[in-house]
């Protein structure tokens, strides 16, 4: 049978994958991927706990296991443009970035010149065996958003073995496999860095500036302490006093200003239309039409017409949409076929 390199977070998901493929018959090899350890801003980072959890995942499976540290390329490649992005008053999506750059690029790389067939990840997600990207069968749990740009190539030598379950039947099969994740809760906050949220991430890459929140008729209403902290459409941590609540409507990182309005239903909060920056298609690209998109994780599908304007590619949804914010992913569906996408840009 072939040989699977699984990458075992040390969570439930990986765990069961990598118990599934080695029930399949395939050899599994574990590998835990060290991406980060530092701590931040007071929140201890869970590598080494993680990574214990994979440790005894693969003791409990009775698989070969091992370490590849890409913690150089994850700072490069993910955090600092991360943050380079909110520093240019976008908002980009590190699990996007980590997935492009780390788990199916360096993590199939290195995998493929050791030895493996195949690797293998525990995302909510399938493929057909030809490098096409489908929506998983529990829709509550697909995570195709963050996989978009993945190539067709890599999917070629990738299986998902959870795609095709509902996640309380991972957490059966956990227990039933005796896997110590069974009971672990599943993660949050930023991809490999812990339980933190960004604003107190960014903080320690972007130094925190006094600037003036406005309103709609450039009134100043408040103080913030950096306007690359904030997102389209948030409406919370102002901070502004008043009836509210308020949402943010712009925000100018060259001047360090913020505006708010405390109208919910103000035409700057929605959109329907967009441009796609740098995008990237799975497979063939495909003709301009009638497709889906998605605009962020677990949002809704979108009907949307995807136009081709001298190779510049644009978004025209069929319904206005709120909160959409440059940097964002815009990931494109044509029924369960995940076709690619692009970031977001006006």
């Amino acid at each position: 049978m072939p040989t699977v390199y699984v990458g075992l977070s040390g969570g439930v998901d990986s765990s069961v994958s990598a118990a599934l493929l080695k029930q399949q018959g395939y050899n599994v090899v574990g590998v835990y991927m060290k991406n980060w350890t530092a701590d931040v801003a007071g929140v201890a980072c869970p590598w080494k706990i993680d990574l214990a959890d994979a440790r005894a995942a693969a003791a409990v499976l009775d698989i070969s296991f091992k370490v590849f540290d890409f913690q150089d390329q994850y700072r490069e490649k993910v955090v600092e443009a991360m943050v380079a992005e909110y520093a240019a008053g976008r908002t980009p999506n590190p699990d996007v970035l980590c997935n492009q750059e780390i788990k199916f690029k360096l993590f199939l790389e290195l995998a493929l010149a050791d030895g493996a067939d195949y690797i293998a990840t525990g995302h909510y997600a399938k493929t057909d065996g030809n490098g096409r990207l489908l929506r998983a069968y529990d829709d509550a749990k697909d995570q195709t958003y963050f996989l978009y740009r993945v190539t067709g190539e890599a999917l070629k030598r990738t299986i998902f073995p959870v795609g095709e379950i509902e996640k309380p039947e991972v957490r059966r099969l956990a227990a039933t496999f005796n896997l110590p994740a069974a009971t672990k809760p599943d993660s949050q906050g930023i991809c490999f860095v812990g339980e933190v949220g960004i604003r107190p991430f960014l903080e320690q890459y972007i130094p925190p500036v006094s600037g003036h929140i406005i309103d709609k008729a450039g009134h100043v209403v408040g103080t913030h302490s950096g306007a690359a902290y904030y997102t389209i459409g948030q409406r919370q941590g102002l901070g502004v006093g008043g009836d509210g609540p308020y949402y943010v409507t712009a925000r100018d990182v060259a001047t360090n200003t913020v505006t708010i309005t405390d109208n919910p239903d103000d035409l700057q909060l929605s959109g329907d239309e967009f441009k796609l920056d740098d995008p990237h298609w799975i497979n063939d690209t495909p003709p301009p039409g009638d497709y889906l998109v998605r605009l962020r994780h677990r949002g809704e599908l979108v009907p949307m017409s995807l136009e081709d304007n001298h190779n510049t590619w644009s978004v025209r949804l069929h319904t206005s949409q709120r909160a959409i914010a440059a940097g964002q992913s815009a990931v494109i569906y044509d029924g369960e076929t995940v076709l690619g996408g692009g970031f977001i840009a006006f």
